[in-house]
């Protein structure tokens, strides 16, 4: 059974870094990408960052480029975003999104209506 779980939110101060983990079990990352998603209060879900099956495919929001960093590490089945220079906006839910790469579309991958299997999310504040 494809599960993803992520791993890595908290409280941090404006300015401040985080690295969020999404652990998937029950299948083989080699065969899927990933994006990364998140759902602030009271708005709908959107796409942050994501990932080919490979890693050689990178795509991200405008509102992350040049602060956050997309990884992923197939052999620990494990994707990473890494966010830097945070601010109060970023606060949000953060997901990540599994799908198969045969039906994964580059130029819509931060599309969250059609990212796949999601994880359960974890809570990321940026607050001093």
């Amino acid at each position: 059974q494809l599960q993803l779980v992520e791993y890595g939110g908290g409280l941090v101060q404006p300015g401040g870094s985080l690295r969020l983990s999404c652990v998937v079990s029950g299948f083989s990352l080699d065969y899927y990408a990933i994006g990364w998603f998140r759902q602030a209060p009271g708005k709908e879900h959107e796409g942050v960052s994501c990932i080919s099956s490979s890693g050689v495919s990178i795509n991200y929001a405008d509102f992350v480029k040049g602060r956050f960093t997309i990884s992923r590490d197939n052999a620990k089945n494990t994707v990473y975003l890494q966010m830097n220079s945070l601010k109060s906006e970023d606060t949000a839910v953060y997901y990540c999104a599994a799908r198969r790469s045969a039906y994964w579309d580059f130029h819509r991958c931060l599309d969250p209506r059609i990212a796949g299997s999601w994880g359960q999310g974890t809570q990321v504040t940026v607050s001093s």
